[in-house]
């Protein structure tokens, strides 16, 4: 018989994209809670900012053309401070003391820093003049009542937190936060903390593939292990089940040897598979489908395989569960090979690397010598990954190359 194709890694991923059926319901957020998270509608500003024609510095509000000669002495009636402006109106020959963020009087249409000032008892000398309007915010400077400032899909930031606030939202409305459940799967796995076995290793992978899936967007429901028996791979998918999660993710056990048994579990449970290995390194082992209204993501179980492949496919799932318009847009950026590279076969590789440095701004990448996809140590000394296609030529070092931030 001869083996189909392997699937290539960027149909692997519009198939997976393609698996997001809607995204997840709306709720509203104070703002504390709304960083990372996706708008659900367009935020439009509910006041105008500033409100008022407000001071940008510390100085003296007067009208412009009392500056037609220098020195002027102009008589001080009254102080404007943020938050508790001069209600009076000024007049040719008069001058505020005015605070950055004050209110400009009415009357005034110039603002001269304290620098440029002397004063004399209750009066003011303007030694130096500026031109007319100047540090004066104009009311809606940054923005007016009614100004849709943040758009349907955008993932929040910090500064556009402030921002929300800024238009007066105390509550955003978002995408919930997709619910994403993680079960590793071997008699090989015992739990951090434990004691292994003579033929038995510590789990890890989970924690990354949780890690990434959470700075994503997602909720993590940890299913912690099952081991190589039907009945415990059941009992976790009822688990998965009951928490209707929008995606299960499986760690190891994919593939088809005799130990092998999470695809065929999940089949007998109604899993229709989309797909099951795609053409990449780490990472061949990649399985994909859905049962019922859940997604299933079954990822290899070397750590390295599992993680970048967390990397790859998970993280765009959880934006686009969670309504980020973004989701799978490539997010490579160029850099700079540190080093010789040989010829690549026919998957595409994506190699731990170390960034060194900087070259004309964009970072150099220096593969490390062993790419053994069980080698954690090696991926956690790694800032990136470089990414090298099929049947990619031979490279040297300060050709162009594309990265994965890490």
């Amino acid at each position: 018989m001869i083996p189909s194709p392997l699937l290539p890694v960027e149909e692997a991923l519009q198939a997976i994209l393609a698996g997001v059926k809607g995204q997840t319901p709306v709720e509203h957020v104070d703002l504390v809670q709304a960083l990372g998270r996706v708008l659900a509608g367009d935020l439009d500003a509910r006041r105008t900012q500033p409100p008022v024609n407000v001071s940008a510095m510390d100085g003296y509000a007067l009208i412009h053309a009392d500056l037609t000669q220098l020195p002027a002495r102009l008589a001080i009636i009254g102080a404007s401070a943020a938050g508790h402006g001069f209600a009076g109106r000024i007049n040719h020959g008069q001058a505020v003391r005015i605070f950055t963020g004050a209110p400009v009087p009415s009357g005034a249409d110039t603002v001269i820093i304290q620098e440029n000032t002397s004063a004399d008892g209750d009066h003011v000398i303007i030694n130096e003049a500026e031109a007319l309007g100047r540090n004066i915010r104009k009311a809606g400077l940054d923005f007016v009542k009614g100004d849709a400032l943040l758009k349907k899909g955008h993932r929040l930031s910090a500064p556009d937190l402030a921002l929300a606030a800024a238009m007066n939202h105390a509550q955003l409305p978002v995408h919930k936060k997709p619910l994403i459940a993680i079960l590793a799967t071997g008699d090989e796995l015992v739990a951090p903390g434990q004691e292994p076995g003579a033929d038995q290793i510590v789990a890890s992978n989970s924690f990354a593939v949780g890690a990434y899936a959470q700075a994503a967007g997602a909720d993590v429901l940890d299913l912690g292990i099952a081991g190589d028996r039907y009945e415990d791979l059941q009992q976790a998918f009822a688990r998965a089940r009951a928490a209707k999660v929008d995606v299960l993710v499986t760690l190891g056990g994919a593939s088809v040897g005799d130990h092998d048994l999470v695809q065929s579990a999940l089949k007998r449970e109604g899993m229709e598979l989309g797909f099951w290995k795609i053409a990449m390194r780490p990472g061949k082992p990649l399985m994909h489908g859905r049962m019922d209204a859940m997604q299933i993501l079954g990822l290899p179980g070397n750590p390295v395989s599992a993680i970048v492949c967390a990397v790859l496919f998970l993280v765009p799932l959880v934006r686009a569960l969670s309504g980020d318009q973004q989701a799978g847009e490539d997010r490579s950026i160029a850099g700079i090979l540190g080093c010789d590279l040989g010829p690549n076969d026919s998957r595409q590789d994506y190699l731990r690397a170390s960034v060194t440095s900087q070259h004309h701004g964009l970072p150099i990448a220096i593969p490390f010598g062993r790419q053994d996809s069980s080698m954690l140590r090696t991926l956690a000394a790694s800032q990136a990954l470089v990414i090298r296609a099929p049947h990619a030529p031979a490279a040297k070092t300060g050709d162009p190359c594309r990265l994965v931030l890490l």
